[in-house]
């Protein structure tokens, strides 16, 4: 049971783990720890209480630059799959430029058609007045003609036939 005084360094050494597990072990048990001169920590620690084992690990090296490779592969992907999506958007733009010139045709077409609509009701409500005057008596016709002439005009002939005589 020998007490011994070790650096997180040295300690990690003997243990073989790392200086910061060699630190948590430490804080974990709560072993004494005291300062030494040059400023290091020492832990006051008997290394026959301690039953530690590490734990073998693989290196991340190569799980890293699996994850690298495994991330590259996928940004091509992606990549590829941009490309596909810019050339349908590139047939949907074609098509949907192609329906609004179509569209913008049927609507002048449409315009156009309202047009000679309402000029032709128009005309056949001019017509059709003119129809009912036609089917109308002559003495009626005779007597809405003399109805509609202006007073003025009819003063005017008034005193012109009038004077003449």
């Amino acid at each position: 049971m020998p007490v011994e005084m070790l650096t997180y360094a040295e300690l990690g050494e003997r243990l073989r783990i790392s200086p910061e597990a060699a630190r948590s072990l430490v804080k974990r048990h709560r072993f004494p720890r005291s300062r030494s001169n040059d400023g290091k920590t020492l832990v006051h620690v008997d290394l026959t209480e301690i039953s530690h084992s590490p734990i073998t690990r693989t290196s991340q090296a190569p799980a890293g630059h699996q994850v690298v490779t495994a991330l590259k592969e996928h940004i091509a992907t992606l990549q590829a799959d941009l490309l596909e999506m810019k050339a349908i958007a590139g047939s949907h733009r074609s098509d949907f430029e192609r329906e609004c010139n179509r569209t913008n045709k049927l609507l002048a077409e449409l315009l156009k058609a309202n047009v000679e609509t309402v000029a032709a009701r128009e005309k056949a409500a001019h017509l059709e007045g003119r129809l009912s005057t036609v089917k109308q008596p002559w003495r009626r016709r005779l007597a809405e003609a003399f109805t509609h002439i202006p007073l003025e005009a009819i003063r005017w002939n008034i005193g012109r036939t009038a004077r003449s005589n």
